[in-house]
């Protein structure tokens, strides 16, 4: 027995009693965690990317109906520069369509005057000409209708061209 201690600590061996700010803060350390598992993390991701999912299958739809309603505007922009540079120039003037390259192209005689290029855009052409010209009068040339069909994905856009060299957009 050691000099100074009661003898009732020998028999009953006492651990130090902590005190009431160190027993709050071990309980409250049980309590508030801090950080995440990983578990809850993998739930998030997995949430996040099914909702990405979603919104993308929602744009693509819609991204290829504006990328068809620009390449229809801008075919037929270059039809209505043709029928002016006819008029203006009183020479004829002709676009032809190269579906297969997916390219319009603006010729007067020799000269190119304008080129669209659609295979950049991934759109397709389809058409029932490969082209049409314009007198210097302003009118069509030719015996038949132009129908122009310009496609992406699921989204259409089809011009019209009529002999006398007006443009429908439908």
């Amino acid at each position: 027995m050691q000099h100074g201690t009661p003898w009732f600590a020998i028999v009953w061996p006492m651990r130090p009693v902590p005190s009431r700010s160190n027993r709050d803060f071990q309980s409250r350390a049980r309590t508030h965690r801090r950080g995440v598992t990983l578990v809850e993390q993998l739930v998030v991701l997995a949430i996040v990317g099914i909702l990405l999912t979603l919104a993308l299958l929602r744009t693509v739809p819609m991204l290829d109906a504006v990328v068809v309603e620009t390449g229809a505007a801008e075919a037929a922009d270059l039809l209505a520069y043709a029928r002016d540079h006819a008029y203006a120039s009183g020479a004829r003037t002709a676009v032809h369509i190269d579906a297969p390259h997916r390219r319009m192209t603006v010729h007067a005689g020799a000269d190119t005057l304008a080129r669209a290029d659609f295979a950049d855009r991934r759109l397709t052409l389809q058409t029932t000409r490969d082209s049409m010209a314009y007198g210097g009068n302003a009118l069509g040339v030719g015996a038949a209708n132009l129908r122009l069909i310009i496609s992406r994905g699921a989204r259409a856009d089809t011009l019209t061209i009529s002999r006398l060299g007006r443009v429908q957009r439908r």
